[in-house]
């Protein structure tokens, strides 16, 4: 019985070195045939012609100004070019060209900078683009009851309430709206 065991330590290690040496030996050539294969794969990849994309981002303001910014980009992955705009609502979209919207709880840059509320001539509560005696009118609200107001809020309309932030924006409207007049 010790005689078996011997002779069948000294052919186990032979067989053992065969299969080592197989792995070990041909271990290599698996890597680099493996790495060989995503190389070419990977340079396939990068040899694709990237994506020339045109992205249109528009931003709805609470005052109803929309802005709108065009950004010409090239666009080598859709999963990252989904990914820089997923906080944005797809609206529309051909094959290179893609509208993003997203709604903004503020008012417009434009009203913040140049923005008054005045009153139109015929007595309707209106965002101007500057004074109210010079500008364009940029949106209407409501028609005020003239002979309800105060004479210093009178003045304040005539002049223009300049519009500086959300709060004020809201501010304003909620003071001018009880002296609207109701349509029966």
């Amino acid at each position: 019985m010790k005689f078996f065991w011997i002779a069948m330590s000294r052919l186990s290690i032979p067989v053992f070195a065969v299969i080592l040496f197989m792995f070990i030996g041909g271990a290599p050539f698996i890597v680099i045939t493996g790495s060989a294969a995503q190389l070419d794969s990977h340079q396939s990849k990068q040899m694709q012609e990237p994506l020339n994309i045109t992205v249109i981002l528009e931003r709805m303001y609470l005052d109803g100004e929309i802005s709108q910014e065009v950004i010409h980009e090239t666009c080598w992955s859709m999963e990252n070019f989904w990914a820089r705009y997923d906080q944005w609502q797809l609206t529309d979209t051909d094959h290179s060209t893609y509208v993003f919207r997203k709604q903004v709880d503020d008012i417009s840059p434009l009203l913040k900078a140049n923005g008054f509320f005045g009153i139109s001539e015929n007595g309707v509560l209106t965002i101007f683009n500057g004074r109210p005696d010079q500008s364009r009118i940029i949106q209407s609200f409501f028609q005020i009851d003239i002979k309800r107001l105060e004479s210093n809020k009178q003045e304040q309309l005539i002049q223009g309430i300049p519009i500086r932030s959300k709060d004020h924006y809201v501010q304003v409207l909620e003071t001018f709206k009880s002296y609207s007049v109701n349509k029966e």
